[in-house]
């Protein structure tokens, strides 16, 4: 990976695994990661959306993971990473990365994973999460050539940055159970890393 991408992604955990050709980016809440060398990028989603998006012929993708839309009021002391929660600034983000590497707009391909309904009640905020990413990459004029969204599980995915290749997992629901957990807690303290390191565990 070319050092500018080393630096800036240099907070992202980064494993081996034996299944994969590539190092696997393992992404948490409110964080992204792309890459113009071959990586797999790996995320585990409850309610939370992640893009996956990529420029074919750029040779440049990468992922997001965000778990609201967008920002309800002012927030003017978001800094980017923090900022990364809202689909709004995580989008710009990842969008802006690729760009930035030789890609181009008019080339991206999307693919949308997520926004399942794991907590009880009646308000689903994972449908809302989900409609808010498909509707946004159509008025953006990149409209998701895949998508896995709702149900009532939660998702593992792995995404190959080369090939836009996407390995999912459905999980079960005492895994789901460990994801509310998870969410509610980085909700309520909307830190960059609300639980590192228990993402990988499920």
């Amino acid at each position: 990976m070319p050092q500018s991408s080393t630096m800036e992604f240099g907070h992202i955990r980064r494993m081996k695994d034996i299944r994969f050709p590539h190092e696997v980016a393992v992404i948490l809440p409110g964080e992204y990661f792309l890459s113009e060398t071959p990586m797999v990028v790996y995320t585990v989603l409850g309610s939370c959306i992640s893009v996956c998006l990529r420029d074919p012929q750029a040779g440049v993708g990468g992922m997001n993971h965000f778990m609201l839309a967008a920002p309800s009021g002012s927030h003017d002391n978001d800094n980017w990473s923090e900022s990364g929660r809202y689909g709004s600034y995580a989008m710009e983000m990842l969008i802006n990365g690729i760009l930035n590497r030789g890609g181009h707009r008019k080339r991206l391909e999307a693919k949308v994973f997520g926004g399942g309904k794991i907590y009880d009640g009646s308000m689903d905020v994972g449908a809302k999460n989900a409609a808010w990413a498909l509707d946004y990459l159509q008025q953006e004029g990149m409209p998701a050539v895949k998508a896995d969204v709702g149900d009532v599980c939660p998702r593992k995915v792995y995404y190959f940055t080369n090939t836009g290749k996407v390995l999912m997992k459905k999980l079960d629901r005492v895994q789901s159970q460990k994801i509310v957990q998870q969410e509610r807690q980085y909700e309520s303290t909307l830190k960059k890393e609300p639980v590192a390191g228990e993402v990988t565990l499920f």
